[in-house]
């Protein structure tokens, strides 16, 4: 599909806004790509193709969609504000392939959604320049829905894309990279600067990739292995040992289950959290599980 209308050409964003008196709005973290290097990059680093249908997440007036349209078989792309969708209907009128949802996605059950409309066995992406503020809710609810995504092409704020990619032992490793390590490999595709858009917020930006990977030790029960994780990092600066002590006690009992557990996973009590990969701290989770702190 070929069309000439671009939407993300800065004059005609401008023009798109004016026309229907908008601007962008900060409670919805609006801020309108409108360099066409970058939107091809990003449909580019999905590998997006006529087999596909792709989901986006604040299609806004449609920058990002326009290509997204080109590019797939379908578009199903959700929007929360009323005003860009009554824009949408307008800026995407050339796009036979492309349905708005005016729905907030945090609120979608996608399992269901995404059958409705593509049916089931389709090869499914994520395109979306993501809301900021937002960001990791979106991410964790996309990881956590039971679709087999084969893969997820998401632009958000660069300091949030350095920790999502970071490594044990540095200072952006964390909860959300050992959590989002779980579910997917994570690469960064793109560095945006933050003169790519209309009107530029304050940070730049990075594109990342997310494929799906099954994870070395799987669990049963991940949202328990995820609140151990949260923990250890409760304190930073404080060891794996105090920080443990903090969430499970510190009776006489407790502690030498705790060691037994630490022990048995080989886990340096004395190590801080930012040293240990998700292999160490599974095992450290299913330790703890044979010690009966945790249940299926």
């Amino acid at each position: 599909m070929e069309k000439s209308i671009k939407i993300a050409n800065p004059m005609r964003t401008q023009a798109i806004l004016n026309q229907y008196g908008l601007r962008a709005k900060k409670k919805f973290g609006q801020n309108f790509l409108t360099d066409h290097n970058i939107l091809s990059g990003i449909v580019g680093a999905a590998n997006v193709t006529d087999q596909d249908a792709v989901v986006e997440i604040g299609p806004g007036i449609g920058g990002l969609t326009e290509y997204l349209a080109q590019a797939a078989d379908q578009v199903l792309a959700f929007e929360i504000d009323r005003d860009m969708v009554r824009v949408l209907s307008e800026t995407l009128a050339p796009y036979d392939n492309v349905t708005v949802e005016n729905q907030d996605v945090l609120n979608v059950d996608l399992q269901d959604n995404l059958a409705g409309h593509f049916g089931l066995d389709r090869h499914v992406k994520v395109v979306a320049n993501l809301p900021y503020y937002i960001t990791t809710p979106i991410l964790l609810a996309l990881l956590q829905a039971g679709i087999a995504w084969d893969q997820i092409v998401v632009m958000m704020q660069k300091e949030v894309a350095d920790r999502l990619s970071a490594k044990p032992g540095t200072k952006e490793y964390g909860v959300l990279s050992i959590i989002l390590s779980y579910y997917a490999n994570v690469e960064t595709a793109l560095k945006v600067p933050r003169t790519a858009f209309n009107p530029a917020p304050n940070v730049d930006s990075a594109v990342v990739s997310l494929t799906p990977r099954t994870p070395d030790q799987p669990v049963d029960r991940p949202d328990q292995l995820f609140a151990l994780i949260k923990a250890t990092f409760a304190h930073r600066r404080k060891s794996l040992w105090n920080n443990l002590l903090q969430r499970f006690g510190k009776e006489d009992e407790t502690k030498e289950r705790l060691r037994s557990a630490l022990d048995q996973s080989q886990i340096d009590p004395g190590v801080r959290a930012e040293r240990l990969t998700l292999n160490r701290l599974t095992d450290l989770y299913l330790a703890l599980m044979e010690q009966g702190f945790y249940q299926l």
